[in-house]
């Protein structure tokens, strides 16, 4: 898993993604260099994403051209609200006050470990913090369902990452627009006006909006390690933008893009949305788990209600792993040690100060 982590964060030949075919990793270093990578890190490259064709998951993925043009609905995908499908994008919401749209695939996902490579596009007439609301993308039980979360429902099942572009918040101290990413089981609500501070569990400042070159931003799933990436710069690489672990995700649920305007407006296209099957190795235990049945969760230490912003518009946050929990537990334990050590010192210096009086 650690070989793993190194290679994703990296990128398959340090970030790069494979040029001439956006949101692909590149093709890898080199024979020397990899062998020296196998030996010292193990075998590791079926965990990652090549960009081979029988890695991609068609009937997950949007890919152009597009099949029904024109229409108000496309094999494997579904519309709603003011989705507009053209030949170069599908656009969720115009540039227009009050709208909402959503594209929902037909099929559910029963992979385990995925990765998903989305190009989209924000852009609109509005001035700074005059535009909104901004996109989000999903992977929940439910699909098709409108509502107040950026034209979806709230309350919800499963995965959300939010491409936020307007700050709610006054009193915030982000910088917009924001990624942030939220799981829920259904009992937590998505807090406009806080911009979810309250449900979020990582984030970051992302400069997406009014681009004039392609945006892209990657997700993986694997092993319950959630990683979002985005590439904004139009430099072929990869950025990191969040990275949890412990996070929990049943299998069968749906992918799904979304977005609203209120008062304020963009234009919200989605280009493409490819989904890539990640190959890996599970003990017979893991086999044998019914992953249709597990509820999404992370394994958090600390409410992420307890998330406090920092002045670069990031989270000071992340869970407490098994190694950050044996250095905490160690630390108390040497502070106990130290404290009994001072206050025997300090005990007998008295007695011997007291034998002088008698």
């Amino acid at each position: 898993m650690a070989a793993e982590a190194w290679l994703w964060r990296w990128g398959w030949g340090w970030g790069q993604r494979c040029p001439g075919r956006p949101g692909l990793p590149g093709p890898g270093p080199g024979p020397t260099t990899f062998l020296h990578l196998l030996l010292l890190l193990g075998p590791v490259a079926a965990d990652i994403t090549d960009g081979n064709s029988e890695h991609l998951k068609r009937e997950h993925s949007l890919i152009k051209p597009y099949q029904g043009v024109g229409s108000s609905s496309m094999p494997l995908w579904d519309f709603q609200g003011s989705t507009m499908l053209t030949s170069q994008y599908v656009r969720l919401t115009p540039d227009e006050r009050s709208k909402e749209g959503s594209i929902w695939n037909h099929q559910p996902c029963f992979l385990k470990d995925w990765e998903m490579h989305v190009h989209f596009k924000v852009h609109g007439t509005g001035k700074k913090n005059l535009h909104g609301d901004g996109i989000a993308l999903w992977y929940t039980r439910d699909r098709l369902v409108p509502g107040p979360v950026f034209g979806s429902k709230d309350n919800f099942h499963g995965l959300a990452i939010f491409l936020d572009t307007y700050p709610n918040d006054e009193t915030t101290e982000r910088v917009f627009p924001y990624i942030s990413v939220m799981v829920n089981n259904g009992s937590l609500s998505y807090d406009h006006s806080k911009d979810g501070r309250w449900s979020e569990l990582a984030g970051c400042t992302a400069d997406f909006r009014n681009r004039d070159h392609d945006t892209f931003l990657a997700v993986r799933y694997s092993r319950g390690r959630l990683t979002v990436m985005t590439d904004l710069e139009d430099k072929n690489e990869w950025k990191n933008c969040i990275d949890i672990t412990g996070v929990r995700l049943p299998t069968g649920y749906y992918f799904g893009a979304s977005a609203g305007t209120g008062d304020l407006s963009d234009n919200h296209d989605i280009i493409s949305i490819k989904l890539f099957q990640l190959t890996v190795e599970r003990t017979p235990e893991e086999e044998s788990i019914d992953w249709t049945k597990i509820e999404p969760g992370v394994n958090f230490l600390k409410s992420p209600k307890d998330n406090v912003d920092d002045p670069t518009g990031n989270f000071r946050n992340g869970p407490l792993t098994g190694w950050r929990v044996f250095l905490l537990l160690l630390c108390a334990l040497l502070g106990v040690v130290v404290c009994a050590v001072v206050g025997a010192v300090v005990f007998q210096k008295r007695q011997e100060r007291n034998k002088r009086f008698y």
